[in-house]
């Protein structure tokens, strides 16, 4: 068995040396497209918002968790028998409000990621690609503060289309652009 093992090792080693001065081709080529898209403005400014939406979500996040806390409502048993029993294991309107907010987000913020950086590689220009970005980025924080603020109708509506509008045109134009390709 022994013998037989060996023999299969050094047919791997064979393979290996067949494969890796492509694989090391490829992973050049890989390393450098990955260096151009890092330096590219276009994604600078995609990095730039897209952090910048994240560390929105962050901050929702611990909201929600602060209002959890002073409101005394809590999901789960542990955590409130922790903050004094189990009568605290409840629902609040508004720590469901900021939950969803925040759940609004994640359904939101995360495909505009994918699609972002996409788009980023698709050479639009500097301009368009940042309009696209921060009317995303501003509509989105206006939905967030009509949404914990509970302002009045069609506030958050018109915030949440307006933050589509963005993302649609991005994937509209990733389809022309990679449409010849599929």
């Amino acid at each position: 068995m022994c013998h037989h093992h060996f023999r299969g090792w050094r047919r791997i080693k064979s393979l290996a040396s067949l494969v890796q001065p492509h694989f090391h081709a490829l992973s050049k080529r890989v390393t450098q497209t990955l260096i151009a898209m890092i330096v590219s403005e276009v994604f600078s400014c995609f990095a730039f918002y897209g952090a910048l939406l994240v560390i929105k979500m962050y901050i929702i996040a611990i909201i929600t968790g602060q209002v959890r806390l002073r409101r005394k409502a809590f999901a789960n048993p542990e955590d409130a028998l922790r903050h004094g029993g189990l009568q605290y294991q409840r629902c609040d309107s508004y720590v469901e409000r900021c939950r969803r907010a925040h759940v609004n987000d994640m359904e939101n913020i995360l495909p505009f990621l994918f699609l972002g950086a996409i788009y980023s590689m698709t050479g639009p220009s500097l301009a368009a690609a940042r309009l696209h970005f921060l009317v995303f980025t501003f509509a989105r924080g206006v939905h967030t503060i009509a949404y914990l603020c509970a302002l009045r109708a069609p506030t958050r509506s018109v915030a949440y289309t307006l933050a589509q509008v963005p993302c649609v045109s991005m994937a509209v134009q990733i389809l022309i652009t990679v449409a010849a390709h599929a």
